[in-house]
């Protein structure tokens, strides 16, 4: 029994750690698409790009990559 309670506790310790696994860039970006596409929008462009080439914060919709990299969004003139 006690083998039992042992185990179940090392699982409930483990099992949050993998709930922070990061996803990777083009799987967030996919999933961030899904929602634009959801809302209606059809004109847009998202991009990848590496930390240091943002230069406007409030396009970024997404961190990936250990925060190293961003996904930005532009709706485009339609």
């Amino acid at each position: 029994m006690k083998w039992a309670v042992a185990t179940s506790v090392a699982l409930l310790l483990v099992a949050p750690a993998s709930w922070a696994v990061p996803k990777s860039c083009e799987e967030l970006k996919a999933e961030i698409e899904t929602k634009i596409q959801a809302a209606g929008v059809t004109s847009y462009t998202l991009e990848i790009v590496d930390k240091s080439e943002v230069k406007d914060p409030s396009m970024v919709v997404g961190s990936c990559d250990g925060g190293k990299r961003r996904i930005i969004y532009q709706k485009n003139d339609s």
